[in-house]
């Protein structure tokens, strides 16, 4: 899939386009419908497939005091959606200024900068532009007027409710993770960069990769048995998420950090995927620091029959 970040970067290609547009956050299986629909018309058109989404949720901008937390970090999205096919991928920086373009005018700035536009498919609740002025009707009525086909495609079902973004950010706190993965049509996954720690695991004998999840829904506080994929390799891990209680930290930030069993090295700056196996146990302060060590050796132990 080629990444690009303005429409002239496929110039002087001038091939006939096909294009699905959404934020698309955890890529899930109503989102894998309009994805797969365009990539159909792709092929049926002899035209390119072309995925136009955002780098920030749109209310990071729009309304800031309303931004959920994300499913999918930026980098997993992009590689769920290479995996579906896509030819090509628009990622428009959302800032201010996108914000205040109204629904036809983008629509008509596609037009301008892509002009053999064959077909556009969304989600039929799907809106965009400024106030969000535009949907599935004004998509029509320019259709109609520029000839291109519009998909307004239904939400896809499961257990008799619509697949939702919204629903799955609720399971995942919530430590339903299976009905998440349901709703993803894939494992759910948490992922995010190495950064630097306190190195207090690598103090006890446990060293961890503190994992930067800043915007995303988390599971439930808790240890858990994970596979952690880091480049090109899977690990067997113990995640904990949670605040370290028996640090005594007056104002304790949630830390995410996986010890990777059998792992010796650097990770800091590589992006890590954490694949949850089970839960081992809830979060829980200790007396000590040495009973605390006990407990990560149990962890880990534990953890290595959950495999």
């Amino acid at each position: 899939m080629q990444l690009i970040h303005a429409p002239n970067e496929l110039q002087p290609d001038q091939r006939k386009v096909c294009v699905a547009i959404g934020f698309f956050d955890g890529v899930h299986l109503g989102h894998q419908q309009i994805i797969r629909q365009t990539v159909t018309d792709a092929r049926q058109h002899e035209a390119l497939s072309l995925v136009i989404t955002f780098d920030r949720h749109p209310n990071t901008i729009v309304a800031p005091g309303r931004v959920p937390p994300l499913i999918y970090s930026l980098p997993q999205k992009l590689r769920t959606i290479s995996s579906l096919g896509t030819e090509v991928l628009w990622l428009i920086h959302f800032d201010k200024g996108f914000s205040e373009r109204t629904g036809e005018d983008f629509v008509r700035g596609l037009m301008r900068d892509f002009t053999q536009l064959r077909s556009i498919c969304v989600g039929t609740n799907f809106v965009f532009g400024h106030k969000r002025t535009g949907n599935v009707d004004l998509l029509r009525r320019l259709g109609a007027e520029l000839s291109f086909t519009v998909h307004g495609l239904a939400a896809v079902s499961l257990g008799g409710k619509a697949v939702s973004s919204t629903r799955i950010r609720e399971r995942i706190p919530a430590g339903d993770l299976d009905a998440a993965s349901q709703m993803l049509g894939r494992a759910y996954s948490l992922s995010g960069n190495v950064v630097a720690g306190d190195r207090l695991g690598q103090q006890l004998g446990f060293p961890t990769a503190n994992i930067d999840v800043t915007g995303l829904a988390l599971p439930p506080r808790g240890v858990y048995a994970v596979h952690a994929e880091a480049g090109a390799r899977r690990y067997r891990a113990v995640l904990n998420i949670g605040l370290r209680p028996t640090l005594q930290h007056p104002n304790p930030p949630l830390r995410v950090e996986a010890h990777l069993l059998g792992f010796s090295g650097d990770l800091y700056g590589q992006e890590v995927e954490i694949l949850f196996v089970e839960k081992l146990r809830e979060e829980r302060q200790f007396d000590s620091v040495a009973e605390l060590r006990e407990q990560i050796a149990r962890d880990i132990r534990e953890a290595a029959l959950r495999f």
